[in-house]
């Protein structure tokens, strides 16, 4: 099973995973890891690496999901990532947004995390669009 940790700049990964709530109920496999002015970059790395652990836990591997690449959180998930010691493996990926994680739910059953990554991406990658003006008008009946 995969588990998952949302890690951005500000508040936006804790009023990420409360949106999920709202939504789909509770995710149990997922975490929310926020950079914020207070804690500062050291704050953050204790915190992502608490958050880290706890994910770690009877995880097959553990998927990050950063607001932008190469920003501080990005840059801390891929020290884990990347370290030969963190065990379950870790990926990471950019561009998290609310339908990325409401995804998760289609790829936690996953055994291998980087498949998992590309597949989220997979499922992610539709939902970006842009509004478009129609001929007809679109009526409220489903």
């Amino acid at each position: 099973m995969i588990h998952f940790i949302v890690a951005t700049h500000g508040p936006l990964a804790a009023a990420l995973l409360e949106s999920g709530r709202m939504v789909y109920g509770e995710l149990p496999c997922v975490r929310a890891v926020c950079l914020t002015e207070r804690a500062g970059i050291e704050g953050f790395r204790r915190d992502f690496s608490a958050a880290l652990e706890a994910a770690s836990v009877n995880a097959d591997g553990v998927l990050v999901l950063c607001d932008m690449q190469s920003g501080t959180p990005w840059n801390v998930a891929c020290e884990a990532a990347f370290s030969p010691h963190t065990q379950p493996p870790v990926a990471v990926v950019a561009g998290v947004n609310f339908p990325m994680l409401l995804q998760t739910d289609e790829v936690m059953d996953a055994r291998d995390v980087h498949q998992a990554a590309a597949r989220l991406l997979e499922l992610t990658l539709p939902t970006l669009v842009q509004a478009k003006p129609v001929e007809t008008a679109q009526t409220d009946d489903f």
